[in-house]
């Protein structure tokens, strides 16, 4: 080979790309801008003076709605930094979603004699953005960021984007270069504010960029220990002992179904007994994988890709995969998970015990979904009116969990939920704004209470949204419910609803801690 010869190579990732020209070569990699500002500058580079002028008497308008698109791209593209506080999923929108909006903008400003602010929000809300999300709640958030900059008001030279003033319009009798001028003056740092969301945002975001780099380290660590302290395999065997110790055994299946029968008055008992059910396969694997790791430690049974694998999660304080398939979705760390499924069989404990429980912990429940409708099924049977008529009206209490000593006569009170974007306000009895870097807070005992023909309120309420964990991305099992998604509750505010829409604000079953 000539010494001068050199061979170009383009590739998306891939698992499969050969090592060897991976350490013999030089990489380049072509990352998409970072910030607003880079955004807007990335956009704008690609206009000129001629193109603004192209819509004759509408330049003026032309260029205000220009300069609110190029925002809405930005903040839709900075929007994923955030984690699921900015979008319950990742899309990655491009140039190219913002080259069409902007044709079509031209075209629409050139065809109609009005603004067409309709059609401008539909076709890039629903058909170009829109088509990337797969969500619901996401494209209830888009619709509601985009609302805020195609709008009447960004026609106005004083408009402003943001609070605070920063992000604003700019006299449209500046040229090309006029613009560029003042995406410069912009700060390189972006503030939440321009998103709409609380500056706790900025915590978040430095928490996800670190954990990110902490987990590719533990990933390179070294497999090997040297010197004094304990090796791997001292450590996996104290942590397996430990847990095996911990982890109580399967239910007594037989008993439950005997104590509590399938009864047409109380769907509660087959919720109980489905719940014991999904709890004792999980209990098994635990059980059985444990004891299996411990033999294949001293050499009594061959080690198995799976228990190696188990091994090393075990090491890294991680929920091996093979118990994760057979659990409940958590994000929560090995010691964390551990202590989180003692809770949970000790309420299921206590429930088979001592009988209904006045409140119910929704964040114990392997699968809450069937444990909502079980309340809407007692309460149609009682009332003898059909279930697919009655839907949920909620209450939040002003008693704590302990001071309720028994259930209500229709529905039920549920507690363990966290309100993450926002937090409750005890005084005032509603929604409110976080304080300074408090991310998660507690939502007071809230009851469900079941009503026939209920019409949803349309001021005065957040419709909030309640996952299971905080990734909130689920998928669609056969049951037709979200992997993730839980229900959504009617929370009372002062604020319009899409303040919190654009907060991010949603309850969480459980946290990654």
């Amino acid at each position: 080979v000539h010494r001068d010869f050199r061979l170009w190579l383009t590739s998306m990732p891939s698992e499969k790309f050969p090592v060897f020209i991976l350490q013999n070569g030089s990489k380049m990699t072509v990352e998409p801008p970072r910030g607003l500002k880079a955004n807007l500058l990335k956009s704008y580079s690609n206009f000129n003076d001629d193109f603004f002028n192209t819509t004759g008497e509408k330049v003026h308008e032309f260029k205000h709605l220009l300069l609110s698109l190029a925002f809405f791209h930005g903040v839709a593209i900075e929007r994923r930094k955030f984690g699921a506080l900015g979008f319950n999923i990742p899309y990655e929108f491009t140039d190219g979603d913002f080259r069409i909006c902007v044709s079509q903008l031209k075209m629409f400003l050139t065809e109609y004699d009005t603004i067409p602010f309709k059609v401008l929000v539909y076709t890039a809300g629903h058909i170009n953005y829109g088509g990337r999300v797969t969500d619901d709640w996401d494209r209830r958030c888009m619709m509601g960021v985009l609302e805020d900059f195609y709008t009447n008001d960004s026609l106005l030279e004083e408009h402003k984007y943001s609070p605070s003033g920063i992000y604003r319009q700019i006299p449209t009798s500046m040229d090309h270069n006029g613009y560029v001028q003042y995406v410069r003056s912009l700060p390189i740092n972006d503030t939440p504010e321009i998103f709409g969301l609380h500056d706790n945002a900025n915590i978040t975001f430095a928490q996800n960029e670190a954990f990110m780099q902490l987990e590719a380290l533990v990933k390179l660590q070294p497999k090997t220990a040297t010197g004094g302290g304990k090796s791997r395999e001292e450590i996996m065997e104290e942590t397996a002992k430990r847990i095996l110790s911990q982890v109580p055994k399967p239910i007594d299946i037989e008993m439950v179904m005997k104590k509590y029968p399938v009864m047409y008055e109380q769907s509660m008992n087959t919720v109980l007994s489905q719940e014991v059910i999904r709890y004792n396969r999980l209990l098994q694997v635990v059980h059985r994988s444990l004891n299996d790791i411990l033999k294949a430690l001293k050499g009594l049974v061959v080690m198995s890709q799976e228990l190696e694998n188990m091994s090393l999660s075990l090491f890294n304080n991680m929920v091996p995969d093979m118990w994760a398939k057979k659990a409940y979705p958590s994000l929560k760390p090995l010691a964390s998970w551990v202590l989180d499924l003692l809770e949970r069989m000790k309420f299921i404990q206590t429930w088979i015990d001592k009988g209904l429980p006045a409140v119910y912990w929704i964040s114990g429940f392997f699968f809450p979904q069937a444990f909502l409708t079980g309340t809407l099924q007692n309460f149609a049977r009682q009332k003898v009116i059909s279930i697919d008529t009655i839907s949920f009206g909620f209450e939040v209490m002003r008693e704590k969990a302990e001071e309720l000593k028994e259930g209500p006569n229709d529905g039920c009170y549920i507690m363990g939920l966290f309100v993450e974007g926002a937090r409750w306000d005890h005084v005032h009895h509603q929604l409110t704004e976080s304080r300074p870097k408090e991310l998660y807070t507690d939502l007071p005992v809230l009851w469900l209470k079941p009503e026939a023909n209920r019409k949803t309120p349309t001021t005065g309420i957040y419709d909030c949204p309640c996952y299971k964990t905080l990734t909130r991305a689920g998928t669609l099992s056969t049951t037709g419910h979200s992997t993730n998604f839980v229900f959504s509750v009617e929370l009372p505010t002062d604020k319009s609803q899409k303040h919190w829409i654009k907060r991010g604000v949603a309850l969480l079953c459980a946290l990654n801690y």
